[in-house]
């Protein structure tokens, strides 16, 4: 029995320093305050000045290009805020469209980009189209489907003809112009004449 008591004294000294070891990195572990899950807000986390980006198509051809001022990203929405933007898109059998306004937020993986403030955009005109214009306050422009509307009152310059109307919407693909509720239409007589069909007519037939 003498033989096994230091044994037994050296097992229970074990025992108690195992127990005394987990005892303080428990209490240390609850004594210590925890970082708290990190909370999701609207703020930038990068930003970049006279920035240029480009996207495109899955040949790999450049269709749409956003320049600006000064850029910041909020990775709650993983959403660009712009100063100062400019735009332009090329989608292939498509007349090339610019835009411009004093600031505009690119979200949806740059499929959707919102011009506000002195919101403008324009197509190209060629020997078979008149050039075509745009204007409002806030502009929307779907980049995927070359798509620009809005639902504030907005002008539209077709050659020399004026149309004004709240809510808009132009398909640069069809041409097809599609003003919500037009206030005032003015066709120039050096414009051919258009058709009238619940304020939706073909814009290069708008001529």
């Amino acid at each position: 029995m003498r033989d096994r008591l230091p044994g037994l004294i050296a097992l229970v000294l074990l025992l108690l320093l195992v127990a005394g070891t987990w005892w303080a990195a428990d209490y240390t572990h609850r004594s210590i305050l925890q970082d708290p899950p990190r909370r999701v807000t609207h703020e930038p986390d990068s930003w970049a000045r006279e920035f240029v980006m480009l996207r495109s198509d899955p040949n790999g051809r450049a269709i749409n290009r956003l320049e600006g001022d000064y850029m910041v990203h909020y990775p709650d929405d993983d959403s660009y805020e712009i100063t100062q933007p400019r735009a332009a898109g090329q989608q292939d059998g498509a007349p090339v469209t610019t835009g411009t306004a004093d600031m505009a937020v690119m979200d949806q993986d740059g499929a959707r980009i919102v011009m506000r403030g002195n919101a403008r955009v324009n197509r190209q005109g060629d020997e078979e189209r008149m050039p075509l214009e745009v204007t409002s306050e806030t502009l929307t422009l779907l980049t995927d489907e070359d798509v620009v509307l809005t639902d504030e009152p907005a002008v539209v310059l077709h050659g020399n003809s004026v149309m004004k109307g709240n809510g808009m919407r132009y398909d640069n693909k069809t041409r097809q112009l599609q003003v919500h509720s037009a206030s005032d239409v003015k066709i120039s007589g050096r414009d051919r004449r258009a058709p009238s069909n619940n304020n939706s007519a073909d814009a290069d037939k708008a001529q």
